[in-house]
């Protein structure tokens, strides 16, 4: 939890470095296109100059492996790099709009500001990305910022604090390491802007202390993201992508499968078919899987047992492990599982589970799918396996989730021309290319008048001024 009264040597610095932004925040504001296009590719060049530092601070933080770090962490967050090094100078440019029939006489353009001084928290289960992408947002749009890694992940927080130090003045970029003292610090300043990415009951603390200084807000944060199989989908790709997905990072993804709604009629087939791709992916037994240098472990001793708790709960209420659930303390190690005979009731299908726990849903139409999704917040993501676009459109329809894909998992994460973010419980704004600099911007409208005058319309309010006004109601 974020601390309530951290104390005086800690806010010190950390008040003198938001002085120190907050007095620079408006020549910031004034860097061209060029300039800002320069800084991006500093990050650029020193990701792919301290590629393999980063895989070794994550290994160490948890053992993920490094073809997990580049697809995971690298190839998404290059990619978003890439793009908005690319457009960056177009999105820049005012914007002219069209000018309405009553406002003959002026012409409109729309141009984008930097929201200021911007604080970016993010979390550890992908604390590189989650870190640099929104500040590739917030210095693409022209802010200073602050920043604040995870704690969990202390390797990764300090390459990052190396990063920062070797790429801005502190005027600039700034990072602080710490805990929860240490955020709650950074949260009691009047930043103009606070990027969070992490759980909602946080992103609810966050909000909190943002509304004390109406400071604006972007939310990334999770929830249950179910995965739909209707009878129609195809079984052998459909758990080909459900396994990756929920197994990739050890299942501590925002955007994991939650749970799976499967149709009766395919759910044998199906789950029979996830074990054998688990099999090919981590190894035939549970000595192979434990030792498989291709799996994650859980972050720390808290998370792990929070996980094994939802495994043992789930079993005690009479659920049933058809693959894995074997543990191992010592390595914070969660083997790949499957729980069948799931309840509402049990904790597994009350929180986000954020592990390598996949619970099984038997439904017999849509409309029990339906009865799932809709009975919980709105997710981050919904996923829909199926070969029949009626069915697809039905669920789309009448269900509400930040992001959705439809055959596949996960991959919407790192499309340049698509927004990500959640809604609701599950996040507020989004992000990735030009979504992110317009969220981390503020969109000003301008209003030139070119010619002529509205004093037609200025009392005193004649009868002929009247009727121009009553002409104003019924064409503008």
């Amino acid at each position: 939890m974020i601390a309530q009264s951290p104390d005086t040597d800690l806010k010190a610095p950390i008040q003198a470095a938001f002085r120190q932004l907050r007095e620079h925040a408006a020549a910031m504001t004034l860097t061209t296109a060029a300039e800002r296009i320069e800084r991006l590719k500093r990050i650029k060049a020193w990701v792919e100059a301290h590629r393999t530092d980063i895989h070794a601070a994550m290994y160490a933080d948890f053992r993920k492996p490094s073809a997990e770090v580049d697809l995971g962490e690298l190839t998404g967050l290059m990619g978003d790099l890439r793009y908005t090094i690319r457009h960056l100078k177009q999105w820049m440019k005012p914007q002219r709009v069209p000018t309405p029939l009553s406002m003959v006489g002026t012409s409109g353009y729309l141009q984008y500001e930097p929201k200021g001084v911007v604080l970016i928290i993010s979390p550890w289960n992908y604390p590189f990305d989650l870190m640099v992408g929104p500040l590739i947002a917030a210095l693409a749009a022209g802010n200073v910022c602050m920043l604040k890694p995870s704690e969990l992940t202390p390797n990764t927080a300090a390459l990052l604090k190396r990063m920062v130090s070797d790429l801005f003045p502190p005027e600039e970029v700034v990072l602080f390491e710490g805990a929860a003292d240490t955020a709650q610090a950074m949260l009691d300043l009047p930043f103009n802007h606070i990027f969070f990415t992490g759980s909602p009951a946080l992103g609810k603390v966050v909000m909190a202390a943002a509304a004390k200084h109406l400071a604006s807000v972007t939310l990334e944060l999770g929830g249950k993201s179910p995965f739909v199989v209707d009878e129609t989908a195809n079984i052998k790709k459909t758990a080909e992508i459900l396994a990756w997905a929920k197994y990739f990072n050890n299942g501590q993804t925002c955007i994991a499968p939650d749970y799976l709604l499967v149709h009766e009629a395919v759910k044998t087939p199906l789950l029979n078919e996830i074990k054998a791709v688990v099999d090919r992916m981590y190894g035939t037994d549970a000595a192979a899987r434990a030792a498989s240098d291709s799996y994650a472990r859980i972050v720390n001793q808290r998370h792990f047992q929070r996980v094994k708790g939802l495994i043992d709960d789930a079993a005690r209420k009479g659920a049933t492990v058809l693959m894995g659930g074997r543990t191992n303390e010592a390595d914070n190690y969660v083997e790949p599982t499957m729980i069948d005979g799931v309840t509402d009731e049990m904790q597994v299908m009350q929180e986000e589970i954020f592990g390598p726990v996949l619970p099984v849903v038997s439904v017999k139409n849509l409309d029990e799918a339906l009865d799932h999704i809709n009975s919980r917040e709105k997710p981050l993501a919904l996923y829909i396996h199926s070969n029949k676009q009626a069915n697809i459109d039905y669920l789309i329809n009448r269900t509400s989730a930040g992001d959705t894909v439809i055959n596949d998992a996960m991959i919407h994460f790192t499309h340049s021309e698509l927004p990500f973010g959640g809604v609701n419980n599950s996040g507020l704004g989004s992000y990735h290319g030009y979504f992110g600099f317009q969220e981390l911007s503020h969109r000003r409208g301008i209003l030139r008048r070119q010619f002529g005058t509205m004093n037609f319309l200025f009392p005193p309010y004649t009868d002929r001024v009247k009727k121009f006004i009553s002409w104003a109601v019924k064409f503008s």
